[in-house]
């Protein structure tokens, strides 16, 4: 592992600590893949909140929206820790799609609520399921619709475990905070996992890897099922002997 490859995985272990454990769950190979991109998304994920200047932020994610632009120019790149390993790996497709998941972003920069369910639905869509199907593209195929929908069910159970600090920040992060909405939501998104499982089957060893990272999901959305009033107080989630435990055994049947 290079240094380059190595600074994104110490990027990732800070900033995803999930996530990074299971990249390390996948083979080298995958690993030098997964981690510029998922360095790439702490760093975008991050800019907004770096300041309370907007102006600065959106300098922030221009920043990275012009390194993507010169990715996929196929000229000279800038030197960068995460850019120069992104720039060896990226398709045009995996750039667009890199692209609106920075445009998406923008709206963690501001304290305007969504517009309405389909827009919050948007943002999840542009960026938890632009980046798992940039991360599945990677190393295989896999049906594009199946993967939105996991990373539909995966996007929304980390939303849901971030609520209580975006209402710090003074954000509205739900359309309809009730009970009932917060358990429609997490029963319409399982309902949508299950689906996308069946559609794909048996998967390539290499794409079954890629997805394992969406692995605490259906845990966290079953319990918001089960008691939404653990949402506002920010007590989802399990141990992390559990979590460690249910990905070994995952990475060992290479299943997800």
């Amino acid at each position: 592992m290079n240094q380059d490859i190595a600074s994104c995985a110490s990027l990732v272990q800070r900033g995803d600590p999930d996530r990074f454990q299971a990249i390390m769950s996948t083979t080298v190979a995958l690993r030098e893949k997964l981690f510029p991109l998922y360095a790439f998304n702490v760093e975008v994920a991050r800019a907004p909140w770096v300041t309370q200047e907007t102006m600065i932020a959106e300098m922030r994610l221009q920043w990275w929206r012009d390194a993507l632009e010169e990715i996929e120019k196929g000229g000279a790149v800038r030197r960068h820790e995460v850019v120069t390993p992104l720039a060896s790996i990226l398709s045009g497709r995996d750039v667009s799609l890199l692209d609106r998941l920075i445009e998406a972003r923008r709206w963690d920069i501001y304290k305007d609520p969504f517009e309405n369910e389909a827009h919050y639905k948007r943002y999840l869509d542009d960026t938890a399921g632009n980046l798992l199907v940039t991360a599945v593209a990677l190393v295989g195929e896999a049906d594009e619709a199946a993967v939105r929908q996991i990373a539909y069910a995966d996007g929304l159970a980390r939303w849901f475990q971030a609520i209580p600090k975006l209402e710090e920040q003074q954000r509205v992060p739900l359309v309809d905070g009730r009970p009932e909405a917060l358990v429609a939501l997490a029963n319409d998104a399982l309902t949508g996992l299950t689906s996308a499982r069946r559609m794909l089957g048996r998967l390539n060893p290499d794409v079954a890897s890629v997805l394992r990272s969406t692995w605490l999901a259906a845990p966290i959305l079953k319990q918001v099922l089960a008691s939404p009033s653990l949402v506002a107080d920010g007590a989802l989630g399990t141990s992390e002997f559990r979590k460690k435990f249910n990905l070994l055994a995952k990475s060992f049947k290479g299943s997800w």
